[in-house]
């Protein structure tokens, strides 16, 4: 199979998206249903066939999802290609459930550092910068590499740090002149904290620019969040947010003007759609829904992100035709309807954030006698004191206080820091069904 990305494709208008859209779908459905295992399976089971018919976007409608159950449950019924094609394996994190393995290609590892030097080009970096990449690029881990690679696309030097070790950080700053600065933004304030304990003028280093990962800086509304305000409110650099998976290997990156991540129209097709799967109005929030373009390893349709948030597709003031996505305000699993609220675990850290808990809290939700969601969040004995004042805090911003239960710090740790997870653990949900 030829690759199926066009690297540097300009398009000037939403129709010159469309049609290349289509063009790449139909090219994608007769891929899947000739060397994809698992799509072969689900194709024949539902009767259809992809010769006979040239499917539009609004066609996608009537085909079937893929979830993450399937990539967990048939992992190498999704591999299109011969393993000696494989060069490199990739996991997700599996904190919400068994890790996937994603394999790829050499086209795919093209396709990745064409993604991430989109990225690169939206913060207006170029090949005199130099990149200081605080990301993971060990365990399996897709975006240390990704990264990595779209710097060197990108011709600008690399210096990869890896997380922690806030002092090897400021030394690195120090000593190699990095200019933009590739974090998730709870590490940045973890930064902006060291320097201000050790004297270092933060303000004044090489650092201009921050590509944020893995954690949104804005809410739904586009406004910085509670994190995004702590950074910005400090260190005067300006700050980039992106959205991202394993499986679809695409990133969504905001311009300058921060009104949504960017969708790259020659590697991915986006819905937005509700709990029946239908698609949601413009604007409005609903899982994220992708059909990747160009992949070759393995390819999905219709993947069901479990990821909330909304789709904009009126033109950015950069001039962009593409689709923008909102930040993510959570993951659909981890929906709490609470006292006849609505929250997302984000909403929460939000306000634990603003009054000074930092990541010292994890959440639980589990099933009342009466089969209601109950949700508590655990936190620091030394905050007891606070008790009222949290509560109001989450009386004022969400309308409801979860119920607040005070145990010692490592008891905190031990849930948080399971070696046997990448990302630290902040919720755990013990319902017998998800909402």
């Amino acid at each position: 199979m030829s690759f199926l990305f066009s690297q540097g494709k300009s398009f000037s208008t939403s129709q010159d998206i469309r049609s290349y859209q289509e063009q790449g779908l139909n090219r994608l459905l007769t891929y899947l249903q000739q060397l994809s295992p698992f799509y072969q399976t689900l194709f024949n089971a539902k009767s259809l066939n992809f010769s006979k018919k040239i499917f539009l976007l609004e066609d996608l409608a009537s085909l079937p999802f893929t979830d993450k159950e399937d990539l967990q449950q048939r992992n190498w019924d999704f591999l299109c290609v011969g393993k000696e094609k494989v060069v490199e394996y990739v996991t997700t994190t599996g904190t919400t459930g068994q890790p996937v393995t994603i394999a790829l290609t050499e086209n795919d590892l093209q396709r990745l550092a064409y993604n991430e030097y989109c990225s690169f080009l939206q913060t207006g970096i170029s090949a005199r910068d130099a990149v200081l990449l605080t990301v993971t690029n060990d365990r399996c881990f897709m975006a240390g590499q990704a990264y990595a690679l779209g710097a060197r696309k990108m011709g600008a030097a690399t210096i990869r740090t890896g997380p922690g070790l806030p002092e090897l950080q400021w030394d690195t700053i120090a000593r190699l002149k990095p200019t933009l600065l590739v974090a998730v933004p709870s590490f940045i304030v973890k930064l902006i904290d060291y320097a201000e304990r050790n004297g270092i003028d933060y303000t004044r280093s090489s650092i201009k620019k921050a590509l944020c990962v893995g954690e949104p800086l804005r809410n739904e509304h586009f406004a910085l969040n509670v994190l995004g305000e702590k950074i910005a409110e400090k260190w005067p650099i300006e700050l980039y947010s992106t959205y991202a998976s394993t499986e679809m290997a695409t990133a969504f990156t905001e311009c300058k003007f921060g009104r949504g991540g960017h969708l790259n129209p020659e590697l991915l097709i986006v819905e937005c759609v509700d709990e029946e799967g239908k698609a949601v109005p413009e604007g409005t929030i609903g899982e994220i829904v992708v059909t990747t373009l160009g992949i070759e390893a393995m390819p999905l349709l219709r993947f069901r992100t479990g990821d909330m948030a909304a789709l904009h597709t009126s033109t950015c003031e950069c001039g962009n035709p593409s689709l923008r996505l909102s930040p993510i305000v959570g993951r659909k699993k981890q929906m709490v309807k609470y006292k006849g609220t609505t929250l997302y675990p984000p909403s929460i850290k939000d306000v634990l954030h603003d009054h000074g808990v930092g990541d010292a809290y994890y959440m639980e939700v589990s099933q009342d006698e009466l089969g209601m969601d109950k949700l508590v969040v655990f936190l620091p004995l030394q905050l007891a004191e606070k008790l009222k004042f949290l509560q109001d805090a989450f009386k004022a911003r969400l309308r409801v206080v979860p119920i607040l239960e005070f145990i010692p710090q490592q008891e905190i740790d031990k849930v948080r820091m399971n070696p046997s997870v990448r990302k630290p653990i902040d919720f755990i949900d013990k319902r017998i069904v998800n909402s």
